[in-house]
C-alpha cells in the first residue's frame, strides 16, 4: 500500500508519497506567503494551506493507482492559532509560531498567574510563540472576534478538519498550546478558565498514530482518492520529524538545524526541568519528549550571507574554512536575531558579534555564526545533562545539516557522534509513518520508525577539537549574562 505524508510548513507545504517500506515514490512542494501587518506580527491565510494540499495531492498521485493509497498523515508548524465560528469558517488570519505580539500576555501568565502554577497545570511556562497567549491577546484586542470563537485549532488540524470534518488535535501539537495538561494528556480546565475558554471550544484529542476519520466524499472526489482513505491525527513538526529520524522510545535524540533549531529528546515518562528552560511535550510515539528551541539557526547563516555579505551561495562562504581554523576563532556570535527561546526565554535578546579586531576576516565571521548556533544548542544540551539524562549520540537533520562543516562543528561542541539518516524528508516522512501504523502496517510507531530509519553517515567528535570547543563554550556562555540588561534597555 501507499501513504501520503504532508509537512505543513511556514513557507510551503511539502507532500510525499511512500510505500510501506519507506521508499519515496514522489515529492511535491507548494509555496505560499506570510503576512507581517505590523512589526513583530506574523500571519497566514489558512486558505493557502488548503489550496496547497488540494492542488498538491493530485499532482503527487498522478502516476499511481489511487486505490493503493491507504492513509494520510500530517506534520505541521506548531503553535499557530486558527479560530473558527459556528459555521466552521475561519474568523481571522492564523497567528503563527514566530509572531511576537503577545509579550504582555506572556508576562501576565508567567508573573501574575505565576510560572510555578502554569508549569503545574501544563508542564511548561508561557512563551511568546505559544497559542494560549495569542488567545489572551485576541480577548483583549479583538473582543468581538474572540466572542465568535466556536473552535480553536492548530494549522495541521485545520487541514485534518477540512479533509474529514472532524475537529481534532494530537497530544504532541496540543502540548504547545499551553492549554494541555501534558502529564495527564487532557485539557487543563484551570488554564481554559484563565483564558476565558470552555472545553467545548477545544478539538478532540488523539494519539498521533490514531485515525481521526476518513475522507469526506466531496473531498475524496476532488483529490481523486477513495473515500476510505484513513486520515491520522498526525503530529507537531518536531515530533513528526523525530519519528522520521528514529528518535522514538526512551533516550533518543534529534537535532534539527532548520530556519529555527531544536534539540529533541524522547522519553517514556513526562519530565520537567525545575526552571522550565526546555519544553516538556507529548511525543508522537505515545510517550513524551523534552525540547530546546533555538529561534534562529540556519536563518543566521542565510541572514549573514544574503543580507550582510550579499552572497546567496552559502556553501561558497564555508569552503575556505579549514579544519585547522576550527576551535581557534576569537570571534563569538550570539544567534539571537529574533530573541531566544531555550533556555533563556528572552524576547529582548539580540544577535551580537564580539571579539573582532583589525585582523578579523570574512571567514572568521562566517565561522563565528556557525559556532554561535552550535553553542546555542549546547546551552539546551547542558540543561538536559543537569536532569541526569545521558545523550550518547544524536541524529541530525534539517537544511543546515547538509553542511559537513556545520555537522563537524556541532559534533565537537556537543562532543557526541551525529548520525545523518538515509531518508531525510522531515516531518512529512514521519507523518507518513504514523499513517502506516494507523493502517496496520506496523504494530507501533517505535517499530515502524526503527525499521525504516537507516543511518547514512556518522560524524564522530575529535577529542582534541572537542577540548578546544569546550574552552570556547565556557567563554561563550558568559556573553549573554553580560549583555542581558543592555538588551532590555535597547528594546525599551
Amino acid at each position: 500500500m501507499l501513504y501520503i505524508g504532508i509537512d505543513l510548513g511556514t513557507s510551503s507545504t511539502k507532500l510525499l508519497l511512500t510505500d510501506e517500506k519507506g521508499e519515496i515514490r514522489n515529492v511535491v512542494s507548494k509555496e505560499y506567503g506570510l503576512s507581517f501587518p505590523k512589526p513583530g506580527w506574523s500571519e497566514q491565510d489558512p486558505a493557502d494551506w488548503y489550496k496547497a494540499v488540494m492542488e498538491g495531492i493530485p499532482e503527487l498521485i498522478c502516476d499511481v493507482d489511487a486505490a493503493e493509497i491507504a492513509g494520510i498523515g500530517l506534520g505541521g508548524q506548531m503553535h499557530g492559532l486558527v479560530v473558527l465560528d459556528e459555521q466552521d469558517k475561519v474568523i481571522r488570519p492564523a497567528i503563527l509560531w514566530n509572531d511576537s505580539r503577545t509579550q504582555k500576555q506572556v508576562d501576565y501568565l508567567n508573573e501574575e498567574i505565576g510560572k510555578q502554577k502554569i508549569s503545574e497545570m501544563t508542564a511548561n511556562i508561557a512563551f511568546a510563540g505559544f497559542t494560549a497567549p495569542k488567545l489572551l491577546w485576541m480577548r483583549e484586542q479583538e473582543p468581538e472576534l474572540f466572542a465568535k470563537i466556536k473552535k480553536i485549532m492548530l494549522p495541521k488540524d485545520y487541514i485534518n478538519y477540512v479533509l474529514t470534518g472532524v475537529h481534532c488535535c494530537d497530544y504532541s501539537d496540543a502540548s504547545g498550546i499551553l492549554l494541555l495538561d501534558v502529564k495527564n494528556k487532557c485539557w487543563s480546565k484551570e488554564m481554559l478558565e484563565i483564558c476565558g475558554l470552555s472545553e467545548a471550544q477545544m478539538p478532540a484529542l488523539y494519539e498521533s498514530y490514531e485515525t481521526v476519520g476518513t475522507l469526506l466524499p466531496e473531498i475524496a472526489e476532488k483529490l481523486g482518492l477513495p473515500a476510505s482513505v484513513k486520515v491520522v491525527a498526525g503530529a507537531g513538526d518536531n515530533a513528526a520529524a523525530a519519528v522520521g529520524t528514529g528518535t522514538v522510545g526512551n533516550g533518543g535524540c534529534n537535532i534539527s538545524v532548520g530556519t529555527s533549531g531544536t534539540i529533541f529528546i524522547s522519553a517514556k515518562d513526562c519530565r520537567v526541568d525545575p526552571y522550565n528552560a526546555l519544553h516538556a511535550f507529548a511525543h508522537a510515539d505515545g510517550g513524551f519528549h523534552l525540547m530546546g528551541v533555538v529561534l534562529s539557526a540556519a536563518s543566521c547563516n542565510k541572514w549573514l550571507c544574503e543580507e550582510i555579505l550579499n552572497n546567496k551561495d552559502l556553501a561558497a562562504e564555508q569552503k575556505d574554512i579549514t579544519d585547522e581554523m576550527l576551535g581557534r576563532n576569537d570571534v563569538f556570535f550570539l544567534p539571537y536575531l529574533m530573541g531566544e527561546r531555550s533556555p533563556i526565554n528572552d524576547t529582548n535578546a539580540r544577535g551580537t558579534l564580539i571579539g573582532m579586531t583589525m585582523a578579523t576576516t570574512r571567514k572568521d565571521i562566517v565561522q563565528a555564526v556557525m559556532e554561535g548556533v552550535a553553542f546555542a544548542f549546547r546551552d539546551s544540551f547542558e540543561v538536559v545533562k543537569a536532569l541526569g539524562i545521558d545523550i550518547p549520540r544524536s541524529a541530525i537533520c534539517g537544511g543546515g545539516a547538509k553542511s559537513s562543516l556545520w555537522k563537524k562543528i556541532i559534533a565537537n561542541v556537543l562532543n557526541i557522534p551525529l548520525d545523518t539518516v538515509a531518508t531525510e524528508q522531515g516531518p512529512g516522512y514521519g507523518a507518513a509513518m504514523l499513517a502506516m501504523v494507523a493502517c496496520g502496517e506496523y504494530a507501533s510507531v517505535e517499530q515502524c520508525s526503527k525499521t525504516l530509519t537507516k543511518i547514512k553517515e556518522t560524524v564522530e567528535p575529535d577529542a582534541e577539537l572537542a577540548a578546544k570547543y569546550e574552552a570556547k563554550y565556557q567563554k561563550f556562555k558568559k556573553i549573554y549574562p553580560s549583555c542581558k540588561e543592555l538588551f532590555a534597555q535597547l528594546n525599551s
